[in-house]
């Protein structure tokens, strides 16, 4: 019951669909703009990158915030499992972002909000993630090939220090802790099909930091 209750509080914080206010504040439904999709990048190319960098923001707070509530609405509790429980909760907001309910379950993606998550999570992981990231995108300017690449390092990673005794949880929950995010990288790599798609036929967009784009859909 205890994750039914972390991943509602996830849901509930990624509900705050950055881009999508931002676009109303434009009087614009971003999704039905660029991609259709309301994450990040699609704000950076449909409204700039003030509205990039603001919706950016905002999905990481949100699922920072998701799982500092968790930590402390359970933390003295269930202290020996509050690792687990806390990527209950980044994923609980993941899907919220993903799938909105008043917006017919069409959000995000996700990866702003997962790096909020894994921020909160464990900062470890942050920093090679970041280094994964940036590192490819200066070498192909692909989000998406970097989206993915980060997520799967972030998983590999997580599955490192667990077996390194680091989250301090026994061995169940600490395998449940791996198929959890397992499962969210599953989702990234379901979400960014059509990505990974045209990234194999050579026709996917790319992103310059000099505000230049691709013609493609992200």
């Amino acid at each position: 019951m205890v994750r039914f209750f972390c991943m509602a509080i996830g849901y509930l914080c990624g509900l705050f669909q950055t881009s999508y206010i931002i676009g109303r504040i434009h009087k614009t439904d971003i999704r039905e703009h660029g991609s259709g999709n309301a994450g990040t990048t699609n704000a950076l190319r449909t409204f700039g990158k003030k509205a990039g960098a603001m919706t950016l923001l905002g999905d990481l707070l949100k699922c920072m915030i998701a799982i500092w509530i968790v930590r402390v609405v359970f933390g003295k509790t269930y202290g020996d499992i509050l690792p687990l429980l806390s990527l209950y909760a980044g994923a609980g907001c993941i899907l919220g972002h993903n799938f909105p309910f008043y917006l017919n379950f069409k959000g995000g993606k996700g990866v702003a909000a997962s790096v909020g998550m894994i921020l909160a999570f464990d900062l470890r992981i942050f920093l090679p993630c970041a280094v994964v990231f940036f590192g490819l995108f200066f070498l192909t300017h692909y989000v998406s090939l970097c989206s993915l690449c980060a997520y799967a390092s972030a998983l590999l990673m997580i599955v490192v220090l667990g077996q390194m005794g680091c989250y301090g949880m026994d061995v169940p929950h600490t395998i449940e802790m791996y198929i959890v995010m397992a499962a969210l990288t599953g989702l990234a790599f379901y979400r960014h099909r059509a990505n990974i798609q045209r990234l194999l036929n050579g026709t996917e967009n790319k992103i310059f930091l000099g505000g230049k784009s691709g013609k493609k859909k992200d």
